[in-house]
């Protein structure tokens, strides 16, 4: 009697050798890690899924008093047009957007280590796990912005702001798509790399932080000189953070070329971390 088999293994022979189509199969099994990873992010916790709500807000109210009160800093993204939202708001959707991004990018580049246990005894597809891990952050990163529409509609109940919804909120379920893959993209390069260099695991958090200072998340694009404007806008995450900016509040910068080099950007980061991570996961157990 011949034997059939549903899962053949074999060598990796290209740089990159991810089947989506496996992936897709283990979709049951993303779903036990996205679960897992959420649970587990809040497990013995008080308030639970509430600190989804409250490290947000607590991060805004700390920068609306010390860059919007005490140092005055602009929350315009246009020179010399004035930004039609409290700044309470602007703070808000920055954080949000940039509090995805680092907490994927933390929990992404430990993916080796963190998960050395199961990956040492089990088969399935390596890719499976920073895919559940970004989900996972994706089903925060939905209640607070759920917490933001409402928060801004009753600002707009009370008359303290005007909602000017624009064309670019088409473009937010591709703003999100591209967080999804920059921010597993640079996670899974760290990861990488951090199974034979551990040094790199402790400079993530200073990495980040500094990071966070160089994206228009404290302060309003129009803050940085036009002659230093090129320079600035490679950094990938800001074209999203500013186009956030505008889907919501209806005014603000967007240009097709710096965004557009923003896409380029990330897709490279992307695939230089899929490649990255085909070739690490092969002896990731012999340096870990």
């Amino acid at each position: 009697m011949q034997q059939t088999w549903k899962t053949h293994i074999t060598p990796a022979n290209s740089a990159i050798r991810i089947d989506f189509k496996e992936v897709w199969e283990y979709r049951d099994l993303i779903g036990l890690f996205v679960k897992r990873d959420f649970t587990a992010k809040y497990k013995q916790t008080i308030l639970g899924p509430l600190w989804a709500v409250i490290q947000p807000l607590m991060t805004t109210v700390v920068f609306s008093i010390i860059f919007g009160s005490l140092a005055g800093l602009t929350t315009s993204d246009v020179a010399g047009e004035a930004l039609q939202m409290p700044s309470f708001l602007f703070y808000m959707i920055g954080t949000i957007t940039w509090s995805y991004f680092s907490a994927t990018v933390t929990a992404n580049s430990n993916t080796f280590i963190t998960n050395r246990a199961i990956m040492g005894k089990v088969y399935y597809p390596r890719i499976a796990t920073p895919i559940a891990t970004a989900l996972a952050n994706l089903i925060s990163f939905g209640i607070q912005i759920v917490m933001f529409c409402v928060i801004a509609l009753v600002y707009a109940l009370l008359g303290l702001a005007e909602i000017h919804l624009s064309v670019y909120m088409l473009l937010l379920p591709v703003l999100v798509l591209q967080l999804v893959m920059l921010s597993t993209g640079v996670g899974i390069i760290i990861s990488s790399l951090t199974t034979k260099y551990r040094d790199l695991a402790m400079l993530v958090g200073f990495g980040l932080h500094l990071w966070q200072y160089l994206t228009p998340i404290p302060y309003g694009l129009a803050l940085i000189p036009e002659k230093y404007m090129s320079l600035y806008m490679l950094n990938p995450v800001t074209p999203v953070v500013t186009t956030m900016r505008l889907a919501f509040f209806g005014t603000g910068y967007f240009n097709w070329g710096y965004y557009g080099l923003s896409l380029v950007f990330t897709a490279a980061v992307f695939f230089i971390g899929l490649m990255l991570f085909n070739r690490i996961e092969r002896t990731f157990m012999d340096t870990v």
